[in-house]
């Protein structure tokens, strides 16, 4: 288990410098909005996962956590696109 947490938590780091490096560099357009806000629900769902520990438990527990997410990054698509 510790093996596999490690490598989130380097999944967890990549994600996080290239969402870093799009800004710093000015890469903004509608395309890279796009994919950061993937990579945030991806980043977002890894630590709901395995850092929350809500892998392994029912799913009413885990969609909670899921759908507060989803909404959330739906509603920044929704108003970065207006």
């Amino acid at each position: 288990m510790k093996r596999i947490l490690e490598i989130i938590w380097i999944i967890l780091v990549i994600l996080t410098i290239f969402a870093y490096l799009l800004g710093y560099l000015k890469y903004i357009n509608t395309f890279f909005v796009a994919i950061l806000l993937l990579s945030t629900f991806i980043k977002g769902q890894l630590v709901i996962d395995y850092f929350m520990g809500l892998r392994k438990v029912q799913l009413k527990y885990r969609i909670i956590p899921s759908l507060w997410l989803g909404i959330i990054i739906i509603l920044i698509a929704v108003v970065y696109y207006l």
